[in-house]
């Protein structure tokens, strides 16, 4: 049901237009909309590198018989990357760089759709890391891009830090003793001479 679900990164691109629909104000639902289109580009830059490398599905060739027929439909003989993986990922990273209670469901709904590639015997499990890394730097590689959309330095902070896992190490929220932002400086007291 994953597998399928996940065919062409459809259950992430219609989660990102949900995100959209239902976001509240311009700016948040640019930024769904920015998030929508890493995912997009993600499941497509996997589709061309798996059409550059062309390595078969397992139990493709020949040799292998009825018996190892997957337990799935596969839109293309191709297996490396993952698609579904990539697309997955992307999503988790993306998504849930916007909001928190999307990152709890999105992230182990990805590693479902991801593990259920590899049982339903269409990816080795190195199709599915390959898909896994092409979407997390995908989303990581657009985040400047996706937090963009969120207007003031203290939400772009916000934003990166979500993106990357929580962890420090985005911009100051504003310039000391200044609105975030603004570009001003509050005036200096005391220290100075009277005029």
């Amino acid at each position: 049901m994953l597998s399928l679900a996940g065919e062409h990164g459809a259950l992430w691109l219609l989660t990102g237009l949900a995100g959209t629909a239902t976001a509240h104000g311009r700016d948040r639902r640019t930024a769904w909309l920015r998030a929508t289109a890493l995912v997009a580009a993600a499941h497509l830059g996997s589709v061309a590198l798996k059409r550059l490398v062309g390595r078969a599905r397992p139990g493709s060739g020949p040799e292998q018989g009825p018996a190892a027929a997957p337990l799935v439909p596969v839109a293309s003989p191709y297996s490396f990357p993952s698609s579904h993986a990539t697309s997955s990922v992307a999503a988790a990273v993306a998504f849930g760089a916007l909001a928190p209670g999307v990152r709890r469901v999105a992230r182990p709904v990805a590693a479902a759709v991801c593990l259920s590639r590899v049982v339903a015997g269409v990816h080795y499990p190195t199709d599915v890391a390959a898909g896994a890394v092409l979407g997390g730097l995908t989303a990581r590689w657009g985040a400047r891009w996706l937090t963009a959309a969120v207007t003031g330095r203290a939400g772009v902070a916000t934003v990166r830090r979500r993106a990357s896992g929580g962890r420090a190490g985005g911009p100051p929220e504003g310039p000391p003793g200044g609105r975030a932002g603004s570009g001003h400086r509050a005036p200096a007291t005391g220290g100075g001479r009277p005029s």
